[in-house]
């Protein structure tokens, strides 16, 4: 309290001054609508002034993450080989790829809906029948695998998400090509495990995790995430925790791939199978 009235008594003076300058003011806008339309114009201003400079702000801090995630969708179509556009009736495009001998049809399609928050999660595309969709065909993320077309009406299609605890996809190690079976454990959205990698293979945080192709659903190298973290889980195989490149949170455009080939493949395997 001894403070505060020091205070007051050293300041008195402008503390007097900006109340009557204040009531001075009051005055002046209330009793002239000139001057009260002039002064909120002011007010109206600066108001302005500071919201645009917030706002610009705002954009330059998010110009890192637009650059990260463009720098991202330019190394999946990379490694995917396809050029994917986004409208509504883009037909399906085909694809050589001549290294591994296999032929792809690539469309686009938009996620209509999507769940996440199950222990078996489903997305819709704006794709069906009648635009060449078909079950069993690769659904791609801009950064990576996001799950497998399952059913199909004339417009719309339905897919198994990753994040489901019935996905399985055959997946390796980029650095050194040990492969085994990746699946979600229905935890985090963010994490796929990776199971039936050897304790002998040497593993890295950061290695890079593709998919191996041996389904004929998703093309080789196909993008799935990077290593975050490993354990030996007793027996003779790591349990590899890995972070999934797919941000399912932010799906929105996908590629749906399918193989011409793949019947061709999965026959001749069931007679030897």
């Amino acid at each position: 309290m001894r403070n505060l009235l020091n205070f007051l008594a050293r300041h008195h003076n402008l503390i007097i001054f900006l109340i009557l300058e204040g009531i001075a003011f009051y005055m002046l806008s209330a009793g002239n609508s000139y001057q009260n339309s002039h002064l909120l114009n002011s007010v109206r201003g600066v108001t302005r002034g500071f919201d645009q400079k917030i706002y610009n702000t705002r954009s330059y801090l998010s110009l890192r993450q637009m650059n990260e995630k463009l720098a991202e969708e330019n190394t999946a179509l990379k490694n995917v080989i396809r050029k994917p556009a986004y409208g509504a009736n883009v037909p399906f495009s085909s694809v050589d790829d001549t290294i591994n001998n296999q032929q792809y049809t690539h469309t686009s399609a938009a996620v209509v809906k999507n769940s996440m928050n199950r222990q078996k999660n489903f997305f819709t595309i704006n794709k069906g029948i009648l635009q060449g969709i078909q079950v069993n065909m690769a659904v791609i993320s801009p950064s990576g695998v996001a799950g497998v077309v399952v059913g199909s009406s004339k417009n719309f299609s339905v897919a198994m998400s990753l994040l489901n605890l019935d996905f399985k996809l055959s997946a390796r190690i980029r650095s050194n090509g040990y492969y085994g079976s990746l699946g979600w454990d229905g935890k985090d959205y963010q994490y796929a495990i990776l199971n039936e990698i050897p304790q002998h293979v040497n593993v890295n945080v950061g290695d890079t995790i593709e998919a191996t192709g041996f389904s004929a659903i998703f093309p080789e190298g196909t993008l799935i995430g990077t290593v975050s973290d490993y354990e030996k889980k007793g027996g003779d195989f790591y349990r590899i925790k890995v972070l999934l490149m797919t941000d399912f949170k932010k799906l929105h455009f996908v590629d749906v791939v399918g193989n011409l080939k793949k019947k061709e493949q999965l026959d001749l395997e069931k007679i030897y199978q």
